[in-house]
């Protein structure tokens, strides 16, 4: 038996970088789209102690890929784009416990 207070938690980049700066996930949705992510899995009774935890992150030095959420124990790292790869993020690897291969970035991408 795991002492993990969650089952997954999830932390979405929300880190917001002066204009002309180097790319950020905020600039691309984040904020929005943990919002919308939060929402979600408390809608489908999946948040709380021993379950989902949904949280945001300040740079995660994956801008380039994202916007970008990473998923723990597992530590699988998504880029995604709208609310319905979020769902889908939401609906296969927390719920079902499958990684999403085509939202996936891969350990090898360039920062």
């Amino acid at each position: 038996m795991s002492n993990a207070f969650y089952s997954h938690h999830v932390f979405f980049c929300c880190n917001q970088r002066p204009p002309g700066d180097r790319t950020c996930c905020n600039d691309k949705g984040a904020t929005r789209l943990r919002d919308y992510a939060k929402q979600r899995v408390k809608e489908l009774k999946l948040a709380g102690p021993g379950k989902v935890r949904i949280n945001q992150a300040g740079c995660l030095d994956r801008c380039e890929q994202g916007p970008c959420v990473v998923i723990y124990p597992e530590a699988v790292w998504y880029s995604y784009a709208n609310e319905a790869d979020v769902d889908e993020i939401i609906e296969k690897h927390l719920v079902g416990g499958q990684p999403v291969p085509r939202l996936m970035i891969k350990p090898d991408a360039p920062r």
